[in-house]
């Protein structure tokens, strides 16, 4: 059975790990236990990098046009506890290694007390989270690419970690090393987004950050989700939820959305895997998300002609098909390897 990686920021007491903020710390936890503590804790981040891009780069995905393997950063939204982290990110690697995709899945697992950070795109708490994730992840990506690394990093933010990935690549952007480095991330996906449509506007300053360093921000929209239905309205109705809404309707060229809403209405959760709110976290279990999630992060179909996706009405309509027929056959990864391929 595979362990489990995870950088944490949660502040250690004893053996512990508490719901209050803290330094990061990384760990690999295995695949038997359901929490996880200061046993499991790797001393050397840098250890802890190479363990995990060499279980990427020995497991590369035929279909993926990356050079080398593909590391998954999923960051959970709030009131989250250890157990469900581990819960989460477990079904999330079965839900993708069934679709086919190959890599590695850690998790960023920040404090996310309910009553606290319930408001949290109000608040500057956010901030101090956030700048725990440049500080020690997105530092420990530049070093990595700077050495070579060619190993592709995505980013996935359930609820409100659309938040603490948003305000990380701003507050990155204030960091003279990070600033003057061309260190990437490959794609983004937001699912149950808890931001405002608007903050991802062409012209929010804030959402500028993060666009200049990525490839791709796929948004995956419900508008049947209720929990973001109350984050709205604790907001009296002027912000809604990306999540739920979708994306603006002027917003970068870099940035998709898939709406949700027609396939969320066909599923029974009753005979469904439910990890939390069922309308807000549906998407882990759910095999034809892993599969549109599977084939975004590879990067091979445009986002136009994934088959997962209908489109109507000049929207992306997710929709219960398989992959393409033959695409084991279309040899991607020797076409990425080559710098001048033959066509």
């Amino acid at each position: 059975m595979p362990n489990d990686y995870i950088f944490t920021a949660r502040r250690r007491v004893g053996e512990k790990f508490t719901d209050e903020p803290g330094p990061v710390r990384f760990l690999k936890v295995p695949a038997s236990v359901q929490s996880y503590d200061a046993r499991h804790v790797i001393s050397s981040p840098n250890d802890w990098a190479a363990e995990v891009q060499g279980l990427a780069d020995g497991d590369e995905n035929p279909n993926s046009i990356g050079p080398k393997g593909d590391v998954l950063i999923f960051v959970h939204g709030y009131n989250n506890d250890i157990p469900i982290i581990l819960d989460r990110m477990r079904q999330l690697r079965a839900d993708m290694v069934a679709e086919g995709w190959h890599g590695e899945i850690v998790a960023f697992d920040w404090p996310s007390n309910n009553q606290t950070l319930n408001y949290w795109e109000d608040r500057s708490d956010g901030a101090g989270v956030a700048a725990e994730l440049v500080a020690k992840g997105i530092v420990l990506l530049k070093k990595g690419q700077d050495a070579g690394c060619e190993t592709n990093v995505h980013v996935m933010g359930h609820s409100t970690g659309a938040y603490v990935i948003m305000e990380a690549f701003a507050q990155a952007e204030k960091r003279g090393d990070l600033f003057k480095s061309d260190w990437r991330v490959g794609q983004v996906a937001f699912i149950g987004g808890d931001v405002s449509s608007d903050s991802l506007t062409l012209s929010s300053e804030w959402a500028q950050p993060m666009f200049r360093r990525i490839m791709r921000l796929t948004n995956y929209s419900n508008p049947f989700d209720a929990v973001l239905a109350v984050s709205n309205a604790k907001r009296l109705g002027v912000s809604p939820r990306v999540g739920r809404v979708g994306l603006p309707a002027i917003v970068n060229a870099k940035a998709i959305n898939v709406d949700c809403g027609a396939y969320f209405n066909t599923l029974n959760p009753k005979t469904a895997k439910v990890i939390g709110s069922w309308t807000h976290s549906w998407h882990i279990g759910n095999r034809v998300f892993a599969r549109d999630l599977a084939m975004t992060l590879e990067g091979a179909i445009d986002r136009n002609a994934i088959p997962t996706r209908a489109i109507e009405h000049d929207r992306l309509i997710l929709q219960d098909k398989p992959r393409p027929k033959f695409q084991s056959e279309w040899d991607v990864k020797t076409d990425a390897k080559n710098a001048a391929p033959r066509i």
